[in-house]
C-alpha cells in the first residue's frame, strides 16, 4: 500500500506545525537524495531525509557561564542534575542564574542551534535530574509521553513524623490556593493529581520516602504530603520544620523512560545531595 510523505510523516509523530516548518521556514525533505515536496508517494526502498530549520534561542534569554552537571547527552536530548536553590528557568525574583540560562550559554559553546525545551521541570528548591529536549520535535514526542505517563519520574523526600503506611497512593486534585499565585492546595475543583508513596526508612521524628508521580501538578507532591499530615521537612511554605535543612528535602532521584526515537529503554539515577545525605 502507497503512502504519501505528510502521512508517513503524520504516522512518525511530526506535528503539523513542524510540517509547516520544514515547508515554509527553512527545512527540506529529501527522498533518496533529491528534494521532494510532501505529497511524493514512498516506495519501500526509498531513503527518506527530513531537515528541521534551524531554531533560535529566545532573544529574552540570555545565555551565563554556570556549571552544568551533565548526567546524558545525545541529539536528541540533554539529562542534567539540577542543584537545589537554583531556577529551572528565569522568574521575576531570579531573571539570571538558571538551568535554562545556562543551557543557552551550553548550546552557544558547543554549536546547538535550539531553544532550551525543558520537558520535567524542577521548583528552586528541588534538586535532581532534570530532562530537556534538544530540539523541537523531540520536544513534541516527549510532550505526548507525558500525556500518557510513560516518562516516569522518582523522587525521594523527608517527611515531618512518623507514617501510618509503608505504601500507598495519594489521589486528591489539586487547586489554585484563593488569594496566592504561588501557594497551592487539595480541592475539589482542582485537577487531577495522583501520587504513589514508599517507605524507605522511619527515623524518630521524620520518614525516608520514594515517590512516584503518575501527574505533574505544580508542587504535587509537596502538597500532597502537607495534606496526608506530613509535610516535607524544609518546606516552609506547607509547614515543614526547618531545623535541621533549609529547603525542602526532595530530590528527582530518577528518570525512567523509552527513547522516542532508538526507542531503548533509558535510566537515569542521581544520589542524594550533601544536604540530604547529612540527616541520615
Amino acid at each position: 500500500m502507497k503512502k504519501d510523505i505528510k502521512n508517513f510523516l503524520a504516522e512518525e509523530g511530526i506535528s503539523r506545525r513542524a510540517l509547516a516548518d520544514i515547508k515554509f521556514a527553512g527545512g527540506m525533505i529529501k527522498v533518496n537524495g533529491e528534494e521532494q515536496t510532501v505529497r511524493y508517494e514512498l516506495k519501500a526502498s526509498d531513503v527518506l531525509e527530513v531537515s528541521f530549520p534551524p531554531e533560535e534561542s529566545s532573544v529574552h534569554l540570555k545565555g551565563e557561564p554556570i556549571e552544568l552537571a551533565i548526567v546524558y547527552e545525545d541529539r536528541d536530548m540533554v539529562v542534567v542534575n539540577k542543584p537545589a536553590n537554583m531556577n529551572s528557568i528565569p522568574s521575576k525574583q531570579h531573571p539570571t542564574g538558571s538551568i535554562a540560562n545556562a543551557l543557552v550559554y551550553y548550546y552557544e559553546q558547543t554549536g546547538v542551534e535550539s531553544a532550551v525545551h525543558i520537558v520535567t521541570r524542577l521548583d528552586r528548591n528541588t534538586s535532581g535530574l532534570m530532562l530537556i529536549a534538544k530540539h523541537r520535535h523531540a520536544h513534541h514526542l516527549f510532550s505526548l509521553m507525558q500525556r500518557v505517563h510513560t516518562i516516569n519520574r522518582t523522587y525521594e523526600s523527608f517527611v515531618v513524623g512518623q507514617m501510618q503506611k509503608t505504601a500507598g497512593t495519594i489521589n486528591a486534585p489539586i487547586g489554585r490556593k484563593p488569594g496566592s499565585i504561588i501557594e497551592r492546595e487539595v480541592r475539589q475543583d482542582g485537577k487531577k493529581a495522583i501520587t504513589h508513596f514508599e517507605l524507605i526508612h522511619q527515623y524518630s521524628d521524620f520518614a525516608h520516602l520514594k515517590l512516584q508521580l503518575e501527574t505533574g501538578r505544580t508542587h504535587q507532591i509537596r502538597v500532597h504530603m502537607n495534606d496526608l499530615g506530613h509535610p516535607l521537612l524544609g518546606d516552609d511554605l506547607y509547614g515543614g520544620d526547618l531545623t535541621t535543612i533549609e529547603r525542602q528535602a526532595l530530590h528527582c532521584s530518577q528518570l525512567q523512560f523509552k527513547h522516542p526515537f532508538t526507542k531503548k529503554e533509558c535510566v537515569f539515577k542521581s544520589t542524594l545531595p550533601s544536604d540530604m545525605k547529612r540527616m541520615i
